[in-house]
């Protein structure tokens, strides 16, 4: 009986010991790991001048208010070597999402080195694909930060931080505007020209880190942003029961998507941007009119609107009728050319993808999407590591799915005060009380994610001083620097702009 009360007592102290230390686990933080960063030295020619650079490939540590580690960004740096320049710009850049890396800008547009694609929206394959030097990248007139946001790329909570701590509108403009800060701080970049570049949410991010920034004591002011395929009010393309102002905005790249397709008559119009113009025209006019009015229009003005939707969409009239003159994007992309099997993307609606289900009222994947995402993905993972040094096992994360589905997309306190989400105010604010501020913005006249019509009501309204803004056209989608004429424009026209 002794020996049996020894040893469930021994038995018991060992459970109640493990416990305890699995408990202890349980409760200690994730261990700080170290800082790694990649330095490497580089010489290319860009826009015709031989260019001799460093690029700081690595992480860099925040902290909060106690000095506690919170959340690693890393980040890809690009100084051209010499004297700085105080006249020569910084530029801070991020993709969207959310829960983007910030991949797409880097290895599409401003990089030295760049991801080549098919130009006319054919899909990539299967590797081995293309990487070339870029001598269109900015590197001559510019520095460049790539910056990743935590849960992408390689950025990453800290300590007893999750990564939900920062995913959301305001938790992700106040992270950014900290790693400006600490990334200014660290290079001494406080007297040199700070541009935010953008692209998707990325330009929602823009506008909340200008507020960030700019206001308040101790601010940084900045020389203004650059919107690539942006999304500001969203407002504009959130298709929300009573909401019609999306059906306005995405008129027009329907009727681009339906011109470049070739299922409308085109005979009218010389071009496609004359095309445009009308379908505009139309969308603020006429069918603004009969949206608003709703069940007070009258027969013969509904069936006018009905007329000029399917001469400028190539959609059927029976469609039209039973989706109540307003056209949900998902639908479109599938309905368009649902006769020959193929549904257009998203993204990029020159794309077209074969469909399984030929009943569904969206498609399956977005073709303008899988189309390109396997290049990009295998090119920067082989750029970072044969010429950068970067030398991981952890995955870097191109976009996730985790960041996105966890996003809290209130800025403000909560959804009454709210209502729509739009950034669009922050940055005229930052326009009323800094003279110097500009906007650049980039519209593909083929993206059904973010409508260049959209933007232009966005620009439009909200206080946004007109004179300060930029606005320039690509025939390519949300991407449009895939597009080798388009990429071409664009680089030309930022140069332009940066260089005013």
């Amino acid at each position: 009986m002794r020996l049996h009360f020894v040893f469930m007592f021994t038995i018991t102290v060992l459970i109640s010991l493990l416990l305890s230390t699995v408990s202890l686990a349980e409760e200690q933080p994730t261990p700080i790991p170290e800082v790694q960063v990649s330095v490497t030295e580089h010489s290319a020619k860009f826009n015709g001048n031989t260019i001799k650079y460093t690029v700081h490939a690595g992480d860099h540590f925040l902290y909060d208010d106690n000095q506690q580690p919170k959340a690693n960004i890393y980040s890809t740096a690009y100084f051209a070597n010499g004297k700085p320049d105080n006249q020569r710009p910084i530029l801070y850049i991020f993709n969207g999402g959310p829960g983007s890396s910030s991949v797409w800008l880097h290895m599409g547009v401003f990089g030295p080195k760049r991801v080549v694609l098919p130009s006319d929206g054919e899909s990539v394959g299967a590797p081995p694909y293309s990487l070339a030097h870029n001598p269109l990248s900015l590197i001559d007139i510019a520095d460049m930060v790539f910056i990743d946001p935590v849960g992408t790329g390689y950025s990453h909570s800290l300590g007893e931080y999750e990564g939900k701590a920062f995913w959301g509108v305001k938790e992700d403009a106040v992270v950014m505007a900290d790693f400006v800060r600490a990334f200014t701080r660290k290079h001494n970049l406080f007297n040199r020209p700070k541009y935010l570049v953008g692209e998707s949410y990325g330009t929602t991010r823009a506008g909340a880190m200008v507020r960030e920034l700019q206001e308040g004591w101790g601010s940084t002011d900045l020389s203004g942003v650059m919107l690539i395929s942006s999304i500001v009010d969203f407002q504009t393309g959130d298709f929300k029961a009573g909401n019609d102002l999306p059906f306005i905005t995405f008129l027009p790249t329907y009727a681009a998507t339906a011109w470049y397709h070739d299922v409308i008559d085109r005979s009218a119009f010389p071009d496609l941007a004359t095309f445009l113009q009308a379908v505009r025209d139309f969308a603020l006019g006429e069918y603004a009119t009969v949206l608003l009015k709703g069940s007070l229009a009258s027969d013969a003005e509904r069936t006018s609107v009905l007329t000029q939707l399917h001469a400028m969409t190539g959609l059927s009239k029976a469609f039209l009728e039973r989706a109540n003159l307003r056209i949900n994007e998902f639908y479109f992309m599938k309905e368009l050319l649902r006769d020959k099997g193929v549904s257009v993307g998203r993204l990029d609606s020159r794309y077209l993808g074969k469909e399984g289900d030929l009943n569904a009222n969206r498609f399956e994947a977005d073709p303008s999407g899988y189309a390109i995402d396997g290049a990009y993905t295998a090119l920067i993972n082989h750029y970072m590591r044969t010429a950068l040094n970067v030398q991981r096992d952890q995955r870097y994360q191109i976009l996730s799915g985790k960041v996105f589905s966890a996003w809290n997309w209130l800025y403000e306190s909560n959804a009454r005060s709210q209502g729509f989400l739009n950034v669009t105010p922050f940055i005229a604010k930052a326009m009323r009380q800094n003279h110097d501020f500009r906007v650049f913005v980039g519209n593909g006249y083929y993206d059904l994610a973010t409508p260049f019509f959209a933007t232009e009501h966005s620009m439009n309204h909200n206080g946004i001083d007109p004179s300060r803004v930029t606005m320039k056209y690509y025939e390519a989608g949300h991407m449009m620097y895939i597009h080798q004429p388009s990429l071409e424009a664009l680089v030309s026209d930022i140069r332009t702009f940066l260089q005013e």
